[in-house]
């Protein structure tokens, strides 16, 4: 789950209400995580990317990253590993009061939406299935004796999408290598999922597919990490728009 950004017009078109055009641009977003899996057993490292069903609202078509938004049981799913500080202070930023523990559940919920949207559980076996499971999707991992390790993510990005866009999201992206996967659930992906066809791609051949805007942002500051190994003196981009004009800080 990716964002579009854009600018929105200062005028609706004639075709949509005045009304519905306040409504859009009122859209709160709502926080969401994305999780990118690198293969780097390989001189040309290599990121799974599943293109979205050309039916749905949002981005119809385009090839992104897995993820969604956060759900209830994200916050109560017990975890292998914590998330590195760097990757934890920079999650607190910019965030509302009361956002205590949304960092370590946005990354609950990047591999969670993984998992729906692509059949692959991330996590360990070294230590068990956890003692309970929040219901829904989690109670798959604790079937399978699958913890999730926050340990082993890598916050990488932060955006906004602007106003005026049928869905809007405030979300992170995370990066974490393939051989987090340690289970694998056959057919989630097909011709009437969600995501209709999943491709391991190097780069290169990612910017050469339909990607939204964000997305082509996102795979710059991406390959910025992967060559820098991911140090924690990295930059962190936070992009959003403000009166009309994007805007990237640092986190």
């Amino acid at each position: 789950m990716d964002q579009a950004t854009g600018v929105l017009p200062t005028e609706p078109p004639a075709s949509v209400p005045p009304d519905a055009s306040r409504r859009k641009a009122a859209l709160r977003p709502r926080n969401a995580a994305t999780l990118i899996i690198i293969d780097g057993t390989r001189r040309s490292p290599k990121i799974l990317m599943g293109r979205r069903h050309r039916g749905l609202a949002f981005m119809p078509g385009k090839f992104v990253f897995p993820g969604g938004r956060i759900e209830p049981g994200d916050r109560h799913m017990p975890v292998a590993g914590a998330l590195s500080n760097r990757a934890g202070d920079a999650l607190a930023l910019r965030v509302p009061r009361g956002g205590e523990g949304l960092g370590r559940a946005l990354a609950l919920a990047a591999i969670r939406e993984t998992y729906e949207e692509t059949g692959l559980m991330l996590g360990t076996r070294e230590y068990g299935a956890p003692d309970s499971a929040p219901d829904g999707s989690w109670t798959a991992f604790r079937a399978a004796g699958v913890m999730p390790d926050l340990e082993a993510l890598r916050f990488i990005a932060r955006a906004v999408t602007p106003p005026g866009r049928v869905r809007r999201f405030d979300t992170r992206f995370f990066a974490v290598d393939r051989t987090a996967i340690v289970h694998s659930v056959p057919d989630v992906v097909s011709p009437d999922a969600e995501l209709v066809e999943l491709a391991w791609v190097t780069f290169t051949e990612a910017r050469a597919l339909a990607l939204p805007r964000i997305t082509r942002v996102v795979l710059d500051d991406l390959e910025v990490q992967v060559r820098g190994g991911f140090a924690p003196y990295l930059p962190i981009p936070y992009y959003y728009e403000r009166h009309g004009k994007p805007q990237r800080e640092t986190l």
